[in-house]
């Protein structure tokens, strides 16, 4: 069994800063793409970044590039999200997900995605 534990959301003012965690257990996660999406109330859940399973490759969507920055640790089988100049349109529930196959490319779209966390809530204010 695979389980993704989301932490490090909570509340924060416009213009802050909050940096999530991913922990996964069950799986090495060293071999998958990774990535974070986020879902608002009464919208879809949509994409914000994702990362190669080795790193090097990173991607982000337009709303939040130059904002947020991914990165994984694959000794800690840890992934993260760092989030700065937080805006009150980022408020949702992030979410971490595994990509299936392995060493494949990341992507955007959900549906390419296995496993999920359960989330963690993200509320900026302004």
């Amino acid at each position: 069994q695979v389980d993704l534990v989301e932490t490090g959301g909570g509340l924060v003012l416009a213009g802050g800063s909050l940096r999530l965690s991913c922990a996964a257990s069950g799986r090495t996660i060293s071999r998958y793409p990774m990535g974070w999406f986020r879902q608002a109330p009464g919208k879809e859940r949509e994409f914000v970044a994702a990362i190669s399973w080795g790193g090097g490759t990173t991607l982000y969507a337009d709303s939040v590039k130059g904002r947020f920055i991914i990165s994984r640790d694959n000794a800690e089988n840890t992934l993260s999200l760092q989030m700065h100049s937080l805006e009150p349109e980022d408020t949702a529930v992030y979410y971490c997900a595994i990509k299936r196959g392995t060493f494949a490319s990341p992507t955007t779209g959900a549906n390419d995605y296995e496993y999920w966390g359960q989330g963690t809530q993200v509320t900026v204010s302004s």
